[in-house]
């Protein structure tokens, strides 16, 4: 226990990373239970065995090749093909557009749709996903993004609670109550007790959470480049014979269109507009339109099928030398030179020098310190930037394989069904679904590393391994047996309330993983304890690792939010203390009748 509390001060305290934190206690495991072995303990008579004590680098190292941590990275990676086909995407605009009906039935359906997905998908891809999103819409006059990343951030957590695949905490529990003698559970065995507890908190984080929250938009970024380009319309546009002013209230939010036309628009017309990359896009698709010459496009979807190679998207700032200087793009030969396609200009604002300068056909001509909006592959693109005197500016946007996405979703399907029906364990069915994507292509192997999360691996093997001793050392039962003299007198109910609420207090200021490995071994002494059956009191624990609203430090998505939010600390403890509360409550209730306690 001692060992515990050391872990948990360490990830507290903050002055070390989790990694180096779960890699010390991996370290002192293996090294104390090398000097000072626990010896084995007759489960019957509770004497001490002869023969050989507990392998200390078994139990110190055995987490790295747990069946729980390898579904974990198989879900790792199955979340990450769904992300970089663009799979996700169609729920996302189909949000835009209710927002722009009405606010909070926009924030409603947010709610639902993120829910939803987290039961299936780790809710840190769905976040990562809706928090651009949402970053979008409070930039055009939506609400805030401190108003509706809390709530999205709750719902994302009530929904991976709801399966046994939701979290990396619930297969965690799951796994470990099942080497303790439980049966293992299927994939949609308590579901219906967290939707119910859903929808007693769902009014909270729609009506009042946001309430609760302020206002922390900061300023606008004015410097957000935006970019000029042609709009080329498809053959198969449903624009083509329509006048332009026709198609005005069809732009999408900020897009703003150029210049005069007059007549009906024909085929592989160019129509100037700007606006900023994400928008430009979401023009593309919704005016059927292309960026660039069709023949180019193929050319680079030809040579990324061929070469393996992801399609990217590079900002590119045209410096003194370049020889694109007072050419236009049209006379430029960038894509016959190197087979890359120029999207957009953006000109900066400049103090002095004359006005824009554009050919007899009207495209602008290109001069220094103009920023260059660039798709192509990574090795198209760098020797353009070489032979151009270019300066390949930060934050490379991979575009979704979105050929793939189709692929991407029915693998996740896949698994998922499995799963659930009881066909394959979980462990296999992620593995097989994590296997596929590699051999589909849906995710590239050389870029697995961005699927998995070292820290989350190490976390897990060290919680693992922090459980197996807390069980093999009769740490366990001795606290077991502890709190089951204060839970004697207690209902079932607010047995299961207890026990919720100590293992929530552990998750809200260390790991969940953790607080799920130190919890279950003890619900299982209670349970003995108090002749009680496992199950529910292993439920109570998996809910209350889940249950990590209250602060920052609680779980990984609460900090990715923090800084698009501009939440403090103070923000957590204001609007997650209440729904702690209420969430215990309500599971503690459902729990006891479901179980008929």
């Amino acid at each position: 226990m001692a060992l515990t509390v050391m872990m948990f001060v360490g990830f507290v305290r903050g002055r070390m990373s989790i990694e180096i934190v779960s890699l010390l206690t991996i370290a002192v495991i293996a090294v104390g239970l090398y000097f000072f072995p626990i010896p084995t303990i007759d489960p019957v008579t509770g004497l001490v065995e002869a023969g050989s004590p507990t392998d200390g680098l078994v139990l110190a190292f055995g987490g790295f090749g747990h069946y729980a941590l390898i579904t974990i990275c198989a879900l790792m990676v199955m979340g990450r093909g769904l992300v970089v086909t663009g799979a996700l995407e169609p729920a996302a605009r189909v949000l835009e557009r209710v927002f722009k009906i009405n606010l909070q039935l926009g924030l409603l359906v947010s709610l639902l749709i993120v829910l939803f997905l987290s039961m299936f998908v780790n809710n840190t891809p769905v976040l990562v996903l809706m928090i651009p999103i949402f970053a979008a819409l409070a930039a055009r006059g939506a609400l805030p993004t401190s108003k509706t990343l809390m709530p999205l951030n709750a719902a994302s957590l009530i929904g991976g609670l709801a399966t046994t695949i939701g979290t990396s905490t619930n297969i965690l529990v799951v796994s470990i109550a099942v080497d303790l003698g439980m049966r293992e559970m299927g994939v949609f065995d308590f579901t219906p007790i967290v939707l119910g507890a859903a929808l007693i908190a769902l009014p909270y984080m729609w009506l009042v959470m946001p309430r609760l929250l302020k206002d922390n938009k900061v300023a606008a970024d004015q410097n957000v480049r935006r970019f000029h380009t042609r709009l080329r319309i498809a053959g198969d546009s449903d624009l083509i014979g329509q006048d332009v002013s026709d198609i005005l209230p069809k732009l999408p939010d900020g897009i703003i269109f150029h210049g005069e036309q007059k007549g009906p628009i024909q085929p592989q017309q160019r129509i100037h507009i700007s606006g900023t990359h994400e928008a430009l896009e979401d023009a593309v698709r919704e005016l059927k339109g292309e960026l660039a010459p069709n023949w180019v496009l193929d050319r680079i979807k030809r040579s990324s099928a061929a070469l393996g190679s992801d399609i990217l998207v590079f900002e590119m700032t045209v410096t003194a030398d370049s020889r694109l200087i007072t050419r236009t793009l049209p006379s430029s030969g960038i894509a016959d030179l190197y087979g890359v396609a120029v999207l957009g200009i953006h000109r900066p604002a400049r103090v002095l020098g004359g006005p824009d300068q554009y050919s007899d056909g009207g495209d602008l001509r290109i001069t220094e310190g103009d920023v260059l909006l660039v798709m192509g592959i990574q090795e198209d693109l760098e020797a353009f930037s070489r032979a151009d005197s270019l300066l390949m500016l930060d934050g490379a946007r991979e575009m979704p394989r979105r050929s793939k996405a189709l692929l991407a979703a029915a693998i996740m399907g896949f698994s998922v069904f499995t799963a659930a029906v009881g066909i394959f364990p979980i462990a296999i069915s992620a593995l097989a679904g994590a296997i596929l994507m590699f051999v589909t292509g849906c995710v590239k192997f050389d870029r697995v590393g961005r699927a998995l999360s070292g820290q989350v691996i190490v976390l897990v093997a060290a919680s693992i391994a922090i459980g197996r001793i807390i069980d093999e050392s009769g740490a366990a039962a001795w606290l077991g047996e502890a709190l089951s003299l204060g839970l004697v007198l207690l209902p079932p109910a607010l047995v299961l309330a207890a026990i919720m609420a100590f293992v929530t207090v552990l998750t809200n200021f260390a790991s969940n993983a953790t607080a799920a490995t130190v919890g279950t071994p003890i619900a299982f002494s209670i349970a003995a304890q108090l002749g009680l059956p496992p199950e529910p009191l292993v439920l109570a624990v998996l809910f209350g690792c889940n249950l990590c609203y209250a602060t920052p430090i609680a779980y990984q998505t609460n900090m990715l939010i923090m800084a698009e939010g501009n939440y403090d600390f103070a923000d957590y403890v204001r609007t997650g203390v209440p729904l702690v509360v209420l969430m215990v409550a309500t599971l503690s209730v459902l729990l006891a009748i479901t179980y008929g306690l």
